[in-house]
């Protein structure tokens, strides 16, 4: 019996193999807990084009994350807070960058992908990391100007 694993199988293959097993394996083990799927041209031609397209949204989202990391590095983010008598009043947080991106650039990201380790307080440029996700990272530029 020929079987497709769904899973990968420890001594058997990886994922997306198609494998050659006795009838009762197959049937008993492979398929009654979910690894494989009998392997008939239909099972195998739905799979393939399941990957392919798979594969085409992970290179949209790749191409779509690249342009982002692109327009993120290119352009500086700027927000206006009021002056205090040391620095600013109060503080920029990840969800002050994060909205200030939407509203500036269109760009909508989470605030959790936000890597800043402390709030920022001080009037002037500073340089944030920006996890995109994939391995993708963007370094924005966020200017801090304090007005009266």
């Amino acid at each position: 019996m020929k079987v497709l694993l769904i899973k990968d199988v420890k001594s058997l293959g990886k994922k997306g193999e198609i494998k050659e097993v006795k009838d009762g394996y197959g049937q008993n083990f492979l398929i009654g807990k979910g690894m494989a799927k009998l392997a008939t041209p239909e099972v195998v031609e739905k799979w393939k084009a399941e990957q392919e397209a798979a594969a085409k949204e992970l290179a949209d989202t790749l191409a779509r994350l690249k342009k982002e990391e692109k327009e993120l590095a290119e352009k500086n983010i700027v927000i206006t807070k009021k002056l205090a008598p040391a620095g600013i009043q109060g503080s920029v947080g990840k969800d002050d960058i994060a909205k200030a991106i939407k509203e500036q650039m269109n760009i909508v990201i989470d605030k959790k992908i936000v890597e800043l380790k402390k709030a920022l307080k001080t009037v002037g440029e500073h340089k944030v990391d920006i996890k995109l996700g994939h391995g993708i990272h963007a370094t924005v530029t966020v200017e801090i100007k304090g007005e009266e």
